[in-house]
């Protein structure tokens, strides 16, 4: 039972099959077609986004210096990975270098920096951090799914024992957000144990009777159990503590207001997104765009109209290619859907853009769709390679801006069949923000299985494994 490889046994397991995948074209206006609905108010108490905002900005301060030092940098020096790199950051930040590689770290997590290659550039989180509420809380919210990645097990620790407490570490927050309030560590503990157990037994798909010759697989019950679990525990606890979730007193542990904000709101499955203006003739390309994100496809191309006839095409073609040479996955979407209101005289710039890695995928549905082909099936023109690139960059728009159900309906639209199919081609494919992609996904999925399969590959991107 426990022979088998990785990818065979997800390959195996009929959950982490993509059984009712959709032509990407549908997955790429699925960011664009959201819900609208009143958001819930949060909990009697909680901190204005303000003042939450002003408490991610601290847990990430380091991080940020370190990402502008790296894209002030990036001419010259990729990432400070090398001692003598750490050194040189270290000098010009007045860290330690250990405290550097921890920054450094937390900023690929929060999506403040992006590689290209051997070459670091900043995201549109960094550029927008002072200035965009949302844009810090989104990436607290992203360090925060990937705390077990930003606080590594410890060494001796056992993969699958790790892997089952990272996927109960949702209901020990959910249990510490409910008692609003400091809960003792022995009830944290004996929750885990539960949930580990129910983990445990939905899992058990293989008949007892084929069980009888197998190995005996070791069970978190008795002295040593409950002490592997009450260590692993402790680590999850200050794991969660070490990016701004909660704080440790004497034999309890409290959610902070930026962590109880963060739990409800996952709890609530609401999206922190800015509400739409009603005009935006007079705007940028990129403000404009901004502006349409919460509306649906009609409005939205109203206003695209309405902004492309305010100016000449040929400028407003070049602001709008200029847009989505960015690092917003969603307004690179978005511009391209503007760039079809356009149309013919958007032709020679699209075609040129096709020659941009990040742009191609974009552009050559744009030009098939110009050419006649049906929106839903223009994505046959894409290699593998592209609709899965494609697929990643909608998927970081989904993260960005849209709401966790979102993002787990966008999975099925992979065009692989099987998740360990996905998971392999997304590694090679090299996308900048794959890594925040599947830690998102991981936190947003139902399925314990998959959501596993997810942080594995995860944490195999994020190491450089394989």
């Amino acid at each position: 039972m426990t022979s088998r490889k990785p990818d065979e046994q997800l390959a195996r397991n009929s959950r982490l099959r993509l059984v009712r995948p959709r032509a990407l074209a549908t997955a790429r206006r699925a960011v664009a077609t959201r819900r609208t609905r009143p958001a819930p108010r949060p909990p009697e108490g909680t901190p204005p986004r303000q003042e939450l905002a002003r408490q991610a900005r601290r847990v990430l301060a380091d991080a940020v210096r370190v990402a502008h030092w790296a894209a002030e940098h990036r001419g010259r020096v990729t990432e400070p990975t090398s001692a003598t790199e750490r050194e040189r950051a270290a000098a010009a930040l007045d860290l330690t270098p250990a405290q550097v590689r921890v920054a450094w770290d937390r900023a690929r997590l929060a999506g403040l920096v992006e590689l290209h290659g051997d070459t670091a550039r900043p995201g549109w989180r960094l550029r927008a951090w002072d200035s965009d509420d949302s844009a810090a809380l989104r990436g607290w919210v992203a360090l925060l799914d990937a705390w077990s990645l930003a606080h590594p097990a410890p060494r001796d620790a056992e993969p699958a024992a790790v892997a089952e407490v990272v996927e109960a570490v949702p209901q020990v927050l959910s249990l510490l957000q409910l008692s609003a309030g400091p809960v003792h560590v022995p009830a944290l503990l004996d929750l885990l144990g539960q949930r580990v157990a129910e983990l445990r037994e939905q899992r058990c798909e293989v008949p007892y009777d084929a069980l009888q010759d197998a190995p005996a697989r070791p069970e978190p019950a008795g002295a040593d159990g409950q002490g592997v679990l009450a260590g692993l525990l402790d680590w999850a606890l200050d794991g969660l503590a070490s990016v701004g979730a909660l704080t440790l007193g004497d034999g309890h542990a409290t959610l902070t207001p930026l962590g109880n904000w963060a739990v409800w709101v996952k709890l609530e499955q609401i999206c922190v997104a800015a509400q739409s203006p009603a005009g935006h003739i007079e705007q940028s390309a990129e403000d404009m765009l901004r502006g349409c994100v919460r509306l649906t496809p009609g409005p939205a191309r109203d206003e695209y109209r309405a902004w492309l006839a305010a100016r000449p095409a040929g400028s407003a073609v070049t602001e709008l290619v200029a847009v989505a040479r960015g690092d917003d996955a969603l307004l690179r979407g978005l511009a391209f859907e503007a760039l079809r209101v356009v149309g013919a005289a958007a032709e020679t710039e699209v075609r040129a853009a096709a020659a941009e890695p990040a742009l191609r995928p974009y552009a050559l549905l744009w030009l098939a769709e110009h050419d006649g082909a049906d929106p839903d099936e223009a994505a046959e023109v894409l290699t593998r390679e592209e609709a899965t690139w494609l697929w990643v960059d909608t998927a970081a728009a989904v993260v960005d801006h849209g709401e966790s159900d979102l993002l787990v309906r966008h999975l099925e639209s992979a065009v692989q069949g099987t998740v360990p199919a996905l998971l392999d081609e997304v590694r090679a494919v090299g996308h900048p923000r794959t890594v925040q992609v599947l830690v998102a996904l991981a936190a947003a999925h139902p399925d314990p299985a998959l959501a596993k399969a997810l942080r594995r590959a995860a944490f195999q991107v994020h190491t450089g494994g394989a």
